[in-house]
């Protein structure tokens, strides 16, 4: 597989199940996930191939092989999925425990520094 498709499927997972968290997808978060798909030129294919695997699959394993992929990356990679998961959990206007909860320990089993998603945060637009 190769390292981009990797990354793409991992942040997708991760995503889905950010959005998911609190049991309410609202429109300012599906408006977001386009904005990322277009930022992170996430082909139609690969996209598929997610829709579809969310489907057939728990949201364990969902997050066992997000992690899994995203932990496959480089750090700026990994950074840069969570700055994104960071931002979108930010956009619905309320963050939810459980969406901290992912957010914080999805970091720590990547082994990134929560402050470095913060800081690279903040210099990012909001979606």
């Amino acid at each position: 597989m190769d390292s981009n498709k990797d990354y793409q499927l991992g942040l997708l997972y991760l995503i889905h199940l950010l959005i998911n968290a609190d049991g309410v997808v609202n429109s300012n978060e599906e408006k977001a996930l386009v904005k990322i798909r277009e930022k992170e030129k996430i082909s139609p294919n690969v996209y598929e191939e997610f829709l579809h695997n969310i489907k057939t699959k728990k949201p364990k394993e969902i997050y066992q092989e997000g992690i899994a992929l995203i932990n496959e990356c480089d750090n700026k990679r990994k950074l840069n999925a969570f700055v994104h998961m960071y931002k979108l959990s930010e956009v619905d206007g309320s963050v939810h425990v459980k969406e901290v909860r992912l957010l914080l320990y999805s970091i720590k089993m990547a082994d990134i520094e929560f402050n470095d998603v913060v800081e690279a945060a903040s210099k990012m637009k909001s979606y």
